[in-house]
């Protein structure tokens, strides 16, 4: 299947959002439970690094990084969200845009991808595995969903060429 990877506008927000809200009913996307406003959305999603999967008009995927801490000591570590549309999963659509925000990041000061991914989200788990992400931890009971406890595994990705001081 042929499509294009771009930049995410204010006017994918409307799909970007549906397919938001696709991976928030699976209950194994992420903890959040409500789509935000484009606005607040974008307060700690820069767009140098939000993307967009598409054919024409129509967002397949997106992806995006956001800083994993406001501490200025991580400025190089984001945090990576890849979303897919229900019918357009298993097509190498989540594939292509990770390998998208990945490249987008190489030049940008990011030494550490990093990923919270429940472990019941086997296929995203995969799918960070192809891109070089290792599992560094397991993050038990980090947070409560629905009244019930959840785990988190951790999953990162290094750049190899960090200087060390």
């Amino acid at each position: 299947m042929y499509f294009e990877i771009d930049h995410m506008c204010p006017s994918d927000w409307d799909q970007v959002a549906l397919i938001y809200q696709e991976g928030i009913e699976t209950g194994n996307a992420t903890f959040e439970q409500s789509i935000p406003s484009w606005d607040s959305w974008i307060l700690n999603h820069p767009l140098e690094f939000a993307i967009v999967a598409r054919i024409d008009d129509e967002v397949l995927g997106w992806a995006a990084l956001s800083p994993a801490s406001r501490r200025i000591v991580y400025n190089g570590v984001m945090e990576v969200s890849v979303y897919v549309s229900e019918k357009h999963r298993g097509k190498g659509v989540g594939l292509d845009l990770l390998k998208k925000l990945i490249e987008l990041s190489k030049d940008q000061g990011v030494w550490t991808l990093q990923a919270g991914i429940f472990p019941e989200n086997q296929s995203s788990i995969i799918l960070h595995a192809k891109c070089g992400f290792k599992i560094v931890g397991i993050r038990e009971k980090i947070g409560k969903m629905n009244g019930v406890w959840r785990d988190v595994v951790l999953m990162e990705r290094r750049k190899h060429e960090v200087e060390l001081d």
